[in-house]
């Protein structure tokens, strides 16, 4: 882990700024945590952290409302973690989180900072993964689980997680929790717990569900407040693109070939990135050159003298080693790794922009890292709106363009007798047309490297952004809409998607609250560009058909039709059986409200699959 560099998530320093408030080092942390902390770059606590460190290690519990972006995680795991017994690996750490993608990245910051605890174990749990996957490192043991409630409420009846050494229980985003229909979960889960036990809860707003979970399970908790107050300039053009990993630099060569850019700062997540990308980009003949931690200071200093000097026109930089550095003809930020979170977002596109000039920030993000989309956008205010990337047609229109400037160069040119010469020479011999001897000529200069790309566009960048969230490469599978449903279930379409602001929490929050139904009978969910689609038990009476038709999400009428044989039909099949539901049945069924009722917990249920 030592090759991970990033900021503290409410860090705007120059380098040579001293700390204005309390440092890591005066929050009483142990020597492995603050050597991890010293080897991802961070100096100062965000405000949640310098309020929140304290508290935790006090064994005191703490109820916070603070937004995603605020540096929350470092702030409730580093103290679970100051407080584990590594020779105890019985489960002395529970995080429960709203999604699976949540769930892996608080797991991957634990052991981010527990880089220095030799023998430490954290395993990420949630539904869609087979059991056996988790049950094996449950069985040789593990300090911290990160869990989405579902799949841990079953791991606890089967007996195959114990809470008899748990010290520390974190509620990570309980409101979205709420949203997602996991209250009942989350009750059943915190009322077979030790009572003897700490407890942190961390929600972007307090609903009343919310206050009455801290109520009911919290210890005089100590209330924190912190949002989130990261703003981009007004001057910075902001556009994302979703781009799977193996295919960036593709991407990122595309649009350096048609994005007009006067200097440049491309944001990687490693050390080893800024070298490995900018060998990349040299080989493809721009002037780039990589800046970390690692590089000298007079190394460092020499490579930003020449960004500034316009002799280089591209700097691959981390987070720590780009702080402070201010070049006013920076025109173009792009994050090429996604930061850990808003604020580093933030203090990134901040390297352009400035002095009210204008600025552009591009953000790659993997088909897994939606969700920070969304996340920034919420946390900022600001729009970030979808980057086409070039066409192999613009691109060649480029290329051309580039060639023939190099022939008006060379033109003009004052050395060129003696190529003249050779010329002439050729066409009395040879008896050539000159314009068959020009292009000759062209081709020895452009070299084996062909100077246009196939006309036949390859799969575009853009279809994977009419994927589900959750999509994984499909392969020869069915789409979707046509890939059988659960028994017991009926797949419908929705008229929200993605660019709508459509989440998998606020689908099951909507119908849930609007159809009076569990939301954990609600199957599968599958989010794309302007629709989704979502498995609910069949027997949808009629009157919760109309219902949830002109129920909205997002201010986007549902208008929701049944899916058959791949086609959407309006209407359908309705009442019937009364649902059939999954593991048991349930789903609609006769009673109050119209003809059906909440589905109260039983056999019924199984996993949702985002």
């Amino acid at each position: 882990m030592s090759d991970i560099e990033t900021t503290s998530p409410m860090e705007e320093v120059a380098a040579s700024s001293a700390p204005t408030g309390p440092t890591f080092a005066d929050l009483n942390l142990p020597e492995p945590l603050m050597k991890a902390l010293e080897a991802v770059g961070y100096e100062v606590p965000s405000p949640i952290q310098a309020r929140t460190i304290p508290l935790l290690l006090e064994n005191k519990d703490v109820l916070g409302q603070a937004a995603t972006g605020t540096g929350k995680t470092a702030a409730f795991a580093l103290p679970a973690l100051a407080k584990i017994d590594i020779n105890n690996l019985a489960p002395q750490v529970m995080v429960l989180t709203p999604t699976r993608e949540l769930a892996i990245q608080v797991a991957e910051a634990f052991q981010k900072y527990a880089a220095f605890m030799p023998g430490f174990h954290v395993l990420p749990i949630y539904g869609g993964q087979a059991y056996p996957l988790q049950l094996r490192p449950l069985r040789r043991g593990v300090h911290v689980i990160v869990a989405t409630p579902g799949r841990l409420m079953d791991h606890m009846k089967r007996g195959s997680i114990t809470t008899d050494s748990l010290k520390t229980l974190i509620l990570d985003e309980a409101d979205e929790m709420l949203n997602m229909g996991f209250l009942e979960d989350v009750d059943w889960i915190l009322q077979h717990l030790p009572e003897e036990r700490q407890m942190a809860l961390f929600s972007a707003t307090m609903p009343r569900a919310i206050q009455n979970i801290a109520n009911q399970h919290m210890r005089s908790p100590e209330l924190i407040h912190f949002q989130s107050r990261a703003t981009a300039a007004d001057t910075i053009t902001q556009r994302f693109q979703i781009v799977p990993h193996q295919r960036k630099i593709e991407a990122l060569t595309r649009l350096l070939e048609v994005e007009p850019f006067d200097a440049m700062i491309i944001f990687v997540r490693t050390k080893l990135a800024t070298m490995e990308l900018a060998e990349k980009l040299e080989a493809r003949g721009h002037a780039a050159a990589p800046l970390n931690g690692d590089i000298p200071q007079n190394h460092r200093e020499m490579t930003i003298d020449k960004l500034k000097a316009r002799k280089l026109d591209i700097l691959v930089a981390t987070d720590v080693a780009a702080r402070g550095l201010d070049v006013p003809h920076i025109t173009h930020v792009i994050n090429y790794d996604a930061p850990n979170d808003t604020e580093a977002y933030v203090h990134r596109i901040g390297r352009t922009g400035r002095a009210g000039r204008k600025g552009d920030a591009i953000l790659f993000i993997t088909p897994r890292e939606r969700r920070l989309l969304n996340n920034i956008e919420r946390s900022t205010g600001s729009r970030i709106e979808r980057l086409v990337l070039p066409s192999n047609a613009e691109v060649n229109k480029q290329r051309v363009e580039r060639f023939k400037a190099r022939i008006t160069e060379e033109l003009t040119a004052d050395d060129n007798a003696f190529y003249t010469e050779i010329v002439d020479e050729y066409i009395s011999e040879h008896d050539t047309d000159p314009k068959a001897l020009a292009a000759a000529l062209a081709s020895m200069a452009q070299g084996e490297q062909p100077l246009l790309l196939p006309e036949k566009e390859e799969r575009g960048f853009d279809e994977s952004f009419d994927k589900p969230q959750n999509n994984k490469a499909q392969g020869d599978r069915p789409h979707p809409l046509e890939r059988p449903t659960e028994p017991g279930m009926e797949r419908y379409r929705i008229e929200v998607g993605f660019k709508h602001g459509a989440s998998p929490g606020s689908v099951v929050g909507a119908i849930a609250n609007e159809a009076d139904i569990n939301g954990r009978d609600i199957g599968r969910i599958e989010i794309y560009d302007f629709f989704s689609t979502v498995d609910l038990p069949e027997g949808m009476p009629r009157e919760v058909f109309n219902l949830l038709t002109n129920t909205r999400i997002c201010n986007q009428e549902l208008r929701l039709t049944k899916v058959v044989g791949g086609a959407q039909h309006r209407g359908g099949s309705f009442g019937g059986n009364g649902g059939g539901g999954r593991r048991g049945g349930g789903g609609f069924s006769g009673g109050r409200r119209g003809g059906f009722a909440r589905r109260r917990r039983g056999g019924g249920g199984g996993p949702r699959r985002f």
